[in-house]
Parts: C-alpha cells; sequence; structure tokens
C-alpha cells in the first residue's frame, strides 16, 4: 500500500478489524501500548516494514521490536531458554522486550531484524494493542510512532504532529500509562540489559535470582552496526559500478541490466525491502564478485548504503 490517505481509526471492535485489514494490505498504522504509541506494520512484509524507516526518516536499518498477542505465539517465533521464560511468565505483558535467537523458519523480514538471527519480541500490556493483534492474527513490527530524533509519542496529538502525512491510520487510545520505552534484555546467552525502560533491572534480577550483565560485549555484537565489516555476503563487493566487469555479478538499481536489481524504477523504499533478500540471493548464486549500481545517498538511500559499504568492508 503506497496510498498514505490518513484516517483516525477508533478503539471498538469494528475499528479494529479495519486496522488489522489495513496492515493485511500492507499499510502503516500507529496503535497506542502503555510505553508510547508505536507505528504499526506486519513484520513479515519487506516492503511494509520499509516503509517504517521511510516514514521515521529513520537513518539506519536497527531491528524492530515485534508485538504479539501471546507467549505461545512469541514460542512460534524464537527459542526461549530458562531465563527468558522466567522473565516471560513474571513480566509479560508488560514494559519487557526480549532479544531472543530466531528459528529459521519464522517468516519475519529481514529488514526487522537488521539481517540478525535474532528477534525482539514483546507483549504489550495494553487492551487496545492486545485487540488489535488479535484482529490482525500475526507479528506487528513497530518501533516508536515519531520522527527518527525526536521526542517518544505518548498521546495520539503526538503522532499526528510527526506522522500524520506519511502513515495509513492512528488507533487513538488515550495517554499511554509507562510513558516510557520497553526495558530490553538480551536472552541469547547470560541475561544481558541492553536497554534501561519501563521494568527496573532492580525488579529484573530479584526474578531471575541473579544480576544482569550491562550492555553488549564488542567482541560479540548483539546489535548492527557495531561491525565496519557487517552484512557481508560471501562474495566480494564493489560499490557505485557503472556497469559490471566480466566477472562480476551486477546488482542494479534503476533502468540497467543487471542479475538482480534493488529497484528497476529506482524507488528506494522498494529497494530497501529487497536489499538483504537480494545479498542472499547472489549468495545462493554462488557470486564470488558483485558490483553494485550507485545509490542516491538521501533518504532510505543512506542506510542502503550504509549496510552496502559494511558489506564491501576488508574482511
Amino acid at each position: 500500500m503506497n496510498d498514505a490517505t490518513f484516517r483516525i481509526i477508533p478503539t471498538d471492535p469494528e475499528g479494529l478489524v479495519n486496522a488489522a485489514a489495513l496492515l493485511r494490505s500492507g499499510g502503516l498504522v500507529s496503535f497506542p501500548t502503555e510505553t508510547v504509541y508505536g507505528l504499526g506494520a506486519d513484520a513479515r512484509d519487506d516492503t511494509a516494514v520499509a516503509r517504517i524507516f521511510e516514514a521515521k526518516g529513520r537513518p539506519s536499518f536497527n531491528p524492530l521490536i515485534v508485538h504479539l498477542a501471546s507467549l505461545e505465539d512469541a514460542e512460534k517465533l524464537c527459542v526461549f531458554n530458562d531465563a527468558s521464560r522466567v522473565l516471560a511468565t513474571a513480566f509479560w505483558p508488560g514494559a519487557l522486550t526480549l532479544v531472543l535467537p530466531l528459528r529459521p523458519d519464522a517468516g519475519i523480514s529481514k529488514l526487522v531484524t537488521a539481517g540478525l538471527d535474532t528477534l525482539a519480541v514483546r507483549l504489550p500490556d495494553h487492551p487496545v494493542a492486545q485487540g488489535l493483534l488479535r484482529a490482525f492474527e500475526g507479528p506487528i513490527a513497530a518501533p516508536s510512532a515519531n520522527p527518527s530524533g525526536r521526542i517518544s509519542p505518548t498521546t495520539a496529538t503526538h503522532v499526528v504532529d510527526g506522522l500524520k502525512l506519511k502513515i495509513n491510520g492512528l488507533i487513538d487510545g488515550g495517554p499511554c500509562q509507562v510513558g516510557l520505552e520497553s526495558t530490553i534484555v538480551s536472552c541469547v546467552d547470560r541475561p544481558s540489559l541492553l536497554r534501561a525502560g519501563g521494568i527496573s533491572a532492580e525488579a529484573l534480577e530479584a526474578c531471575l535470582g541473579a544480576p544482569l550483565t550491562r550492555g553488549a560485549d564488542p567482541e560479540t555484537p548483539s546489535a548492527p552496526g557495531q561491525l565496519a565489516s557487517h552484512y557481508a555476503p560471501l562474495g566480494t563487493v564493489r560499490l557505485n559500478a557503472i556497469e559490471a566487469k566480466k566477472d562480476e555479478f551486477l546488482l542494479g538499481f534503476g533502468p540497467v541490466e543487471a542479475v538482480l536489481n534493488l529497484s528497476p524504477s529506482g524507488d528506494l523504499t522498494e529497494a530497501a525491502a529487497r536489499l538483504f533478500e537480494c545479498l542472499h540471493q547472489l549468495d545462493a548464486m554462488g557470486a564470488a564478485k558483485i558490483a553494485v549500481s550507485p545509490v542516491p545517498d538521501h533518504g532510505l538511500g543512506r542506510a542502503i548504503n550504509d549496510r552496502l559499504r559494511r558489506a564491501a568492508a576488508p574482511r
């Protein structure tokens, strides 16, 4: 859905069904949680997720939190260990996000995970959010519903002021109760606090009966953007190529003849949605040398070029 005609959606059952239909069609819908208002898209739809980054003006493809209706839904997407199950049982639904190993068959867009093999998930403790998730019957990727770098929205008015012309719908559920983003804990290995938020570290540690580690290990980063070489395919990558050499596979952008094309029409949203998938396809083709057409360095193009530079970095 490219039409960003904006509408206010009521919180009654019919409104939530209509909001779910918007999400299924690829639209963006802002909805309230107990923490802040989220900007939701179908977490399985590459193009819809790319529109989140476009609407927010988000400068890079950072991982997004996926909102779910139940622990059972989370277990279908992620692998839980003892610690994560203890935390989920104690604090879900609530302002806790868990970073967990992603199941290979989860079907989540690689833009949501930023190409990592982990997924950030939570169950929001808000009746409107839960009603939308039940009506949608699927995972909703939802960062905060504000332009990147701006103050997080805790009322519908904040969302309207920042994003009205860039999204399809807003469910006005009143002010958010917590008003602070969720706490993020990685449970991939030993539980580690990645972001302070609506649930205190002390409460989490009391539940676990053990201290949390703090932050990410610089030798084994758990979030994207921490290594110079990242998002790298198996082959070497040459950027800003006007044409491919005889031994190169061309990853095109715009009206060029190429083995694969991020967007023949030069649409940056389409290119963002296809980036990770095209790199995986090149691996499957056995591409030892990859040339990439120039991509404009504005809007989503900045994020695309950031990822391509990391893919091309020496390793």
